[in-house]
């Protein structure tokens, strides 16, 4: 028997607090790279010629990144639970469509970091025997990722199969 799951748009949108979420990621990542470049351009007097211009650089792309694909990153990334499978939609310019059955799921794990808990937001992940690696359902409310990892476990205890 041949299993068939239709590739069609995951329903439910992430929250708008994953918005934030992915400004503080972006902006924490940034920091020390900023911190480091104005401690040198403080220190390093004969550097500074090319330490300013970096500085300013790092600082532009940071502020711009921070501006744009959060947002960006909330208008694409979608996702869904069936009683069959896990269907992630995310990606920037490649848009990569996931849709994990689940009489090939492995393991269902929860990630809640501190980021996470700021914003009350959580990560499901959905390990498979792919090749392609697991499916990520990121930044969804924390409920709802609780909810959803309860939800995926029972359905897989009861969905015959042997999960390669």
């Amino acid at each position: 028997m041949t299993e068939h799951i239709a590739l069609r748009p995951p329903r439910h949108p992430l929250p708008r607090r994953a918005i934030g979420y992915w400004t503080a990621r972006g902006v924490a990542g940034a920091l020390p790279v900023v911190a480091g470049l104005a401690v040198a351009y403080g220190l390093a007097e004969g550097a500074r010629p090319w330490l300013g211009p970096a500085l300013v650089g790092v600082v532009v792309a940071a502020v711009a990144y921070a501006a744009v694909v959060p947002s960006w990153r909330h208008a694409v990334h979608r996702w869904e639970t069936t009683g069959e499978a896990v269907y992630a939609v995310s990606g920037w310019f490649v848009r990569e469509w996931r849709v994990a059955p689940l009489s090939r799921v492995q393991t269902v794990d929860t990630v809640r970091g501190p980021l996470h808990r700021m914003f009350g937001l959580a990560t499901v992940t959905v390990t498979t025997a792919s090749a392609h690696g697991p499916v990520r359902l990121e930044a969804l409310d924390a409920d709802v990722a609780a909810a959803t990892a309860r939800e995926l476990t029972d359905i897989v205890r009861a969905t015959p199969g042997d999960a390669t």
